[in-house]
Formats: C-alpha cells, sequence, structure tokens
C-alpha cells in the first residue's frame, strides 16, 4: 500500500512524553564551562548529585530526568566530547561501570532488558554533547503502557534519592574491579 496524501509522517504513531519538556527546553543544560552538569555533580556530595558509585576515572549517576526508574549515565570525569577522545583507562571503567550498572539494577529491580547507548554530538541528539556520557536503560516486559501514552504521565516507583540509595548499596556487590574476570 503506498502512502497516503497527508505524507510520510502519518504512516507513524507519535508517543508522546511531556514530563521531558524541562529537558527539552533546556532546563539544567550547561550554558558554558562552568555549569557543565557532569563537571559539577562530582563536586556534590553523593546523594544532592544523585551519583551513585564513584571510580578513578568514571562515576555513575542516576539521569534527573529519566526514561524508565534505575536510569543511570555513566560518565567520565574529564570533559571530553567524543568517545574517541576517552584513553584506554577511561574505555575499560566505562565499560566495566556499564556491566556493573546492569548487574545492579537487575539485582535491585529485576529488570528484564536494557537500552545500552551514547549520542555523540547534538544532531546525533546529544542533550549535553560537550560531556561524553553512556545511559544505561533498564527495561521490564510491558513498561510501555496507557500511562505515557494515553494519560500523559510516566510512573516512577520510587523518588530519585531512595532509588540512588537503593542502587549505591548495591554497587559494591555487583561490582567487578576494572582487568578482573
Amino acid at each position: 500500500m503506498g502512502m497516503s496524501d497527508d505524507g510520510p509522517g502519518t504512516a507513524f504513531e507519535h508517543l508522546w512524553t511531556p514530563y521531558r519538556m524541562a529537558y527539552i527546553r533546556g532546563e539544567g543544560k550547561p550554558t558554558g564551562a562552568h555549569d557543565c552538569p557532569f563537571c559539577v555533580i562530582p563536586t556534590m556530595d553523593d546523594e544532592q548529585g544523585l551519583v551513585v558509585a564513584r571510580g578513578a576515572t568514571v562515576f555513575a549517576v542516576l539521569n534527573l530526568y529519566p526514561y524508565n526508574a534505575g536510569h543511570l549515565m555513566l560518565v567520565p570525569y574529564r570533559h571530553v566530547p567524543d568517545y574517541t577522545d576517552l584513553t584506554p583507562a577511561e574505555v575499560a571503567e566505562l565499560g566495566t561501570f556499564t556491566q556493573t550498572a546492569m548487574r545492579t539494577v537487575r539485582a535491585v529491580s529485576g529488570a528484564h532488558g536494557f537500552n545500552i547507548g551514547m549520542n555523540q554530538g547534538s544532531v546525533a541528539g546529544a542533550g549535553i554533547a560537550d560531556h561524553l556520557h553512556q545511559h544505561a536503560v533498564p527495561r521490564w516486559g510491558g513498561d510501555t503502557n496507557f500511562m505515557p501514552v494515553i494519560g500523559l504521565t510516566r510512573v516512577l516507583p520510587q523518588v530519585l534519592r531512595e532509588t540512588r540509595a537503593l542502587l549505591a548499596e548495591a554497587w559494591a556487590d555487583q561490582a567487578v574491579p576494572v582487568g578482573e574476570a
């Protein structure tokens, strides 16, 4: 069947996520090097910054505007925009932190799967393009239901500080030091 006269956009259904409007409008986005949230967060205490774990070159932090409960970001301390800018040690720890994030979220919440990835550059969808970060978004069967689609509401079962505390407590049990198998 061909496209309708309404254009190619009518062939797709639209999922609305209005809870992310603060993010889209730029709330909390940096306006310069002095206020990059990924540079500021490590200077805060863990609870205030929503930091779950700190490594030598990378830290894990809850996303302030999560797609799902337990949505973590793995972030190098260094303010670099591109994956190719990372040192081998940073790449190794980023990978190890990604594995630990997955183990930890599975242990705490029983996630069925994950979306893992990073957007490189603003044209690729990076909200904060100047400071590399990788997303680890837990997924469950049926996690997209009528609430966000029809009710225009995202249901998060815990406040972020409670989620951070649970994940931080479980992190050490799931971590494997870089270089060990």
